[in-house]
């Protein structure tokens, strides 16, 4: 669930010394009893080897789950993959609670997920935590701003109500359902992810905490299509949604202040459209 995006606000302390040093502390000692667990498997092993009851592997799997485990590894090979894995949970937990993630849109979460699973990550210090935290509070209305203007450049200008220059009061975006015999479906993919990024610009925008992913509009969207086969307009807070058989859906703005919010910062970016708006 995601939880409430304190970077959005004047709060300049995204943790406190406190969680940071129990972070660390916590850290460095799991991996000092990790690899002393490791040492002690192995001497084990030796022990059960000489008497003809086997190693680890023999007598600590389950009868056909002999998986191979990190702990069963020579110390040198296994810590250096354990610690990793470890630092790659910490560090998205971080992020999970510093807020960052609500403020990226879908392209740029799956760009830092990438990062997350196959870069090199910092060292889980208390240097590194800071120094991390104090550049994500600096940048964190470029990347607000940067997820507004991905969703902005998303959409097709193959119609006049899209602007090249601004939000109207109404867009439209392809593909964003299907339709057969049996009636509507939410495609899944780019338009969808489009969809759920406006939505949560919306939601800061309005000063409001993104609510748990589980329930965003994709998932509302997706309820309203399967319980209401015969309809092809969806309403909510911030939008009215009216989808058609060829796949396109229009959105219609219900909150006025609210794009301009946005289109202040396309502005900001682009301000040579500032004539044609």
């Amino acid at each position: 669930m995601q939880t409430e995006p304190e970077v959005i606000t004047e709060h300049t302390e995204l943790m406190n010394s406190t969680s940071i040093e129990r972070i660390v502390t916590g850290h460095d000692a799991a991996l000092v009893q990790i690899e002393q667990l490791i040492k002690q498997l192995s001497t084990i092993s030796q022990l059960t080897t000489g008497i003809g009851g086997g190693n680890a592997s023999d007598w600590a799997m389950k009868s056909e789950h002999r998986y191979d485990c990190w702990l069963m590894e020579k110390p040198e090979k296994a810590m250096p993959v354990i610690t990793h894995n470890i630092d790659r949970s910490l560090w998205r937990g971080l992020m999970l609670k510093s807020g960052m993630l609500s403020l990226m849109d879908a392209q740029a979460r799956e760009q830092w997920q990438q990062n997350l699973e196959e870069g090199d990550l910092p060292a889980i210090n208390e240097a590194n935590i800071l120094s991390t935290f104090q550049q994500l509070h600096q940048s964190k209305a470029e990347v607000f701003e940067r997820g507004i203007i991905n969703v902005f450049k998303g959409l097709s200008w193959d119609y006049k109500t899209n602007s090249p220059c601004f939000f109207g009061k109404k867009i439209i975006i392809n593909n964003l359902v299907t339709h057969n015999r049996w009636g509507y479906s939410l495609t899944w993919g780019f338009r969808r992810d489009q969809l759920t990024d406006l939505e949560r610009m919306l939601f800061l925008l309005d000063g409001k905490a993104i609510s748990d992913n589980r329930g965003d509009i994709s998932i509302r969207l997706m309820d309203h299509i399967r319980d209401n086969p015969g309809k092809d307009v969806y309403d909510d807070a911030y939008f009215t949604i009216r989808y058609f058989q060829k796949g396109t859906a229009h959105l219609t703005f219900k909150r006025p202040e609210l794009v301009e919010k946005m289109n202040d910062i396309i502005s900001k970016h682009y301000p040579g459209m500032l004539a044609s708006r």
